[in-house]
Parts: structure tokens; C-alpha cells; sequence
């Protein structure tokens, strides 16, 4: 258990979705440069990036950045960042172009030779490319190809974030504390040794993903546990926007399938919810219905179910589109549905909202540089201001790929001024605890994190519900914390304690802020 590894690598980036792997892509492109990507999967694409549905944004007929930030800022409630929404709306669509469709060779639906763009809720044009309903496994597979063919990106699996390596902190001069921090590195786990492996790197880019697995019901996958956020947080980087949790309205409401989406652009395409009687129910909530921004369709489709003797509503396909259209629009979700029992071309699909997206995070600039120097944060862990207080259909994939390619600019231009830190000025990973953890006491505290931040941190909150969320986060984190240091390292004790961590830092953000935006919503 005490076989340590150093390793010395130019970039450190932990997270392979489109963040990480255009950042990768983009810095490779410096021969001399050597990148270490990592995932704690077996899987490299096992990142949120994989499951997205709908699209990702590009410029559409009769469409213009001016007209695609004005969208944006609407969704975001007044909240965005105007700076880093010009960044996106101006750059992002020729970086689709240049990256993704003629780099990497992505194959977006075409409709008689030409690409075909789609709409979605709160977008006032036809802008986003897709690729049937599974948009996002074409843009990761196609990256994770590309990637594997550099060969100076090195591809590390099965590795779990510990914490970030940061000076004066784990220093071994106790001298350093006169410096300014910085990081250094990180710690990560071999989830089949249980070694840990020390990464010491000029620049760290974190590149996780989300919250989702902090809550009851989500659409991210199961290694969406908030390490990144988690490891930000006890590093003391800045944490802005914490409390904009976004439910997705529609998530499939079926006792086998907890986590499968139905995605945004079928409502885009026409579709209309209704409640248990069949009736038409958005436009009592907002003008636009069906295709309000996700944060008021959510609120909405949760007062008919409060209302309603049925924990769920429906999205009704079959009354608005053929049969036909169906099967090859939407192909991934007319066969999961199809798989388990529900006909969609005859049936209405019963949808719930479910924990989407984290429109908080890192606090970073128009580059990705977050307060700690030398440290990145790109994708759903960071917070550009891009969404503020609720995102807009289709632009996450767009933000981490915009992100992607400002962080790399910026460290290619400068690089030559870092160096690496010497390991032996670096504190080693100390192994503490012996004992086998419990697979039933993490379960069991998994399960108490979640059904907390569901019940008193979620689609509408009220001061009570935050405090007590507050004081029984802290109590979990304290026990948690407790229980890390005293069993051997494994990857399930480290996303517990990453998703208590994450989850706590959301509960103190919505606590604190006692005004409703976006997708907070507080009822006192």
C-alpha cells in the first residue's frame, strides 16, 4: 500500500469530456508538451458529455451572435456575465466549425446535404446541431479517437482525485507559507492498487463535470460526484453561483430507468406536456408554454404534480409528429422507452424534473484561470457566468468547448514561464487508515446526502428546508470526514466524501442568498 509514484507531466487534466479532451487536443498541438488526461473510469468516455441528448449550438439560418446573446441573457436571468456571453456567442460557432466538424471529423444530422439545426426551449432561431438524440456520444467518441492517436497525451483510467497538490500546504518547508499559493499538482488514487499516485505539473486543469450524484434524481451519470468542486472547495478557491442548480423538466419517469433524459429538443420539435387529464398546462405559467426557459417549465411541471394524484406528468409526441418522424428523430429514446414497456408513437411519455446541470462552480475568468494559480477549471465544475442564474438549452457543450480552447491559448502563451516543482520540496501522501470501509455505512450516507439536498435543497426551497439542510450536511461531512481517515483509501469513500463536500458548499450558497433567480427559487 505505500508504493508511491511521482509523476512529472507538463498539464494535468482530470475530466474527459469536451472540456478536457479539446483542451488535450489543443495543447498537444506543442510537440514538446507533454499532458496527462485522467478519469476515474475504466471507460475514458465515461463523462456527462456522453449523455447529452439535444445538441450543441452553433449559428443558424437568419441567426446572429447579437440574437444568440440576447437568448442567453433572457434564460440567465439577469445574472450572466455579458462579458464571457460575447466570448461565446462571437466565438463559439466558428470553433464548432473548426474544431469539431473539420478537425475532429464530427458527423452532425444533415437534411438534403446540408447540416440541419434544430430548435429549443427559450432559443428564438433554429441554431443548434445534433446528431439524431445522441449529439453527445458523437462528439466524445469522436474526440477520445483523435486523442488516442497523440502521442504526446498520455492516458491515465481508473484514477480518482484525492485533492489538488498545493503550496505552502503540502510543502515540506514550513518556510513556503510566506509565498503566495498556488497548485502544484494533485493526488490521485489507482482505484485497482489503492496506491496513490503523486502528479506534480506546471498547469492543473479540473475538468469534472458536475453535482448531479448529490441528489436523489439526476441525468448525470454515476461518476458525477462533485470531485472537482469538492477538492476546489478544501483547496480555498472561489466558489461563486453555487445555489443555480438546474432540474431538467423532462427525465423519463419509470421504476428501471432513474437517470435517462428526454431531451429538450423534442419539446423543440413540438411536442407539448400535459397533465394526468390530458390538458395543456404550461401557458397557466408562462406565454411561451412547452418551451420556456428549463427553470420555469420545472417549477411548473412540479405544481401540477403537487396538485395532481400522480407523481409525474406526460409529454405527448404522438399527437404533434408521425410515427415515422418519431423512430428516426429520436431513435435512442423511442427504443429505451420502447425497451421498457412505453410505445411513444402511441403512448405519452411520463416525465419528472431531475437534477440536470450546475450553472455554479469555480469562479474563472475568460480564460478558465480560477484564484489559484496555475489552476484551470473548465465544462459544468467552473463558473464563467456564462448561465447565470439558468442555462440556456444546448450551450453547455458549447462553454466547455469555447473554454477549452481559451485555457489552452493561454497557457500555450504561457508556459515557458512555469516550472515544475522539484518533488523532493512536496510532501508524499501519507496513508493513515488500515480498515476495509463498509460498503453499507457508505451507501447508507450516500443515501442521507442525497435525500437531503432533494427534499430541502430542491426545485423550490424556503429558508427552513436550507437550514436544516445546512446543519445536517455539516453533521454528515464531520462523520464522513471521520470515516476517510480511518479506512483504507477506494474510490467509493472518496466520492462520498467529495459529494458531502459539494452538496454542503451548495446548501451554505442557497442558504445565503434569500432572493429567487433562475433556477433558486425560494418561497420565504
Amino acid at each position: 500500500m505505500n508504493n508511491q509514484k511521482i509523476l512529472k507531466k507538463d498539464i494535468l487534466i482530470i475530466g474527459t469530456g469536451i472540456a478536457g479532451c479539446v483542451a488535450a487536443l489543443k495543447l498537444s498541438e506543442m510537440k514538446s508538451v507533454n499532458v496527462l488526461l485522467v478519469t476515474k473510469d475504466a471507460d475514458i468516455t465515461q463523462a456527462s458529455t456522453l449523455y447529452a441528448q439535444g445538441g450543441i449550438i452553433e449559428r443558424g439560418p437568419n441567426d446572429s451572435a447579437e440574437k444568440l446573446k440576447k437568448d442567453i441573457l433572457v434564460a440567465g436571468d439577469g445574472l450572466c456575465n455579458e462579458k464571457a456571453v460575447d466570448i461565446l456567442a462571437n466565438e463559439g460557432p466558428d470553433l464548432v466549425q473548426k474544431i469539431l466538424i473539420e478537425n475532429v471529423r464530427v458527423q452532425f444530422s444533415t437534411k438534403n446535404g446540408t447540416l440541419d439545426y434544430t430548435k429549443e426551449a427559450a432559443h428564438s432561431k433554429n441554431r443548434i446541431l445534433y446528431k439524431n438524440d445522441h449529439s453527445g456520444q458523437e462528439i466524445e467518441t469522436k474526440l477520445v479517437e483523435v486523442i488516442k492517436k497523440k502521442k504526446n497525451i498520455e492516458i491515465l483510467t481508473n484514477c480518482t482525485l484525492i485533492d489538488l497538490l498545493t503550496l505552502p500546504h503540502h510543502a515540506i518547508d514550513r518556510r513556503k507559507v510566506y509565498e503566495n499559493q498556488k497548485c502544484v499538482g494533485g493526488y490521485l488514487l489507482d482505484n485497482e492498487t489503492g496506491n496513490v499516485k503523486t502528479v506534480i505539473a506546471k498547469k492543473i486543469i479540473l475538468a469534472t463535470g458536475g453535482i448531479g450524484q448529490v441528489f436523489l434524481r439526476t441525468t448525470n451519470p454515476k461518476v458525477i460526484t462533485g470531485d472537482g468542486l469538492a477538492a476546489a472547495s478544501r483547496a480555498g478557491v472561489d466558489i461563486i453561483n453555487a445555489e443555480f442548480v438546474q432540474f431538467h423538466p423532462t427525465s423519463l419517469f419509470h421504476r428501471d430507468l432513474d437517470n435517462f433524459l428526454i431531451s429538450e429538443s423534442v419539446r423543440g420539435e413540438g411536442a407539448e406536456l400535459k397533465n394526468e387529464k390530458g390538458e395543456l398546462f404550461m401557458k397557466k405559467y408562462d406565454k411561451r408554454g412547452s418551451l420556456a426557459p428549463r427553470d420555469i417549465v420545472a417549477r411548473g411541471i412540479y405544481q401540477e404534480i403537487l396538485m395532481g394524484r400522480k407523481e409525474f406528468v406526460y409529454l405527448d409526441l404522438k399527437s404533434y409528429m408521425s410515427k415515422e418522424y418519431i423512430i428516426n428523430r429520436f431513435p435512442l429514446i423511442y427504443k429505451t422507452c420502447l425497451d421498457l414497456g412505453i410505445d411513444i408513437t402511441k403512448e405519452m411519455i411520463p416525465v419528472v424534473p431531475t437534477v440536470h446541470y450546475h450553472c455554479g462552480g469555480i469562479k474563472v475568468d475568460e480564460f478558465g484561470k480560477s484564484s489559484l494559480e496555475n489552476l484551470y477549471a473548465l465544462g459544468e465544475v467552473s463558473c464563467t457566468g456564462v448561465h447565470g442564474a439558468n442555462r440556456l438549452a444546448s450551450n453547455s457543450l458549447l462553454e466547455g468547448l469555447v473554454w477549452a480552447n481559451q485555457a489552452a491559448e493561454d497557457i500555450k502563451a504561457n508556459l515557458s514561464n512555469s516550472n515544475l516543482v522539484a518533488e523532493e520540496d512536496v510532501k508524499s501522501w501519507e496513508y493513515i487508515g488500515e480498515k476495509i470501509a463498509d460498503l453499507a455505512l457508505i451507501k447508507q450516507d450516500w443515501m442521507s446526502v442525497k435525500s437531503v439536498m432533494w427534499n430541502y435543497v430542491g426545485i423550490v426551497r424556503s429558508q427552513e428546508r436550507l437550514e436544516r439542510a445546512v446543519l445536517d450536511l455539516n453533521y454528515l461531512k464531520h462523520r464522513i470526514e471521520k470515516f476517510y481517515r480511518d479506512v483504507r483509501l477506494n474510490k467509493d469513500i472518496l466520492e462520498l466524501r467529495s459529494g458531502v463536500q459539494s452538496a454542503l458548499v451548495v446548501a451554505e450558497a442557497a442558504k445565503k442568498n434569500r432572493e429567487s433567480s433562475g433556477c433558486h427559487y425560494i418561497i420565504n
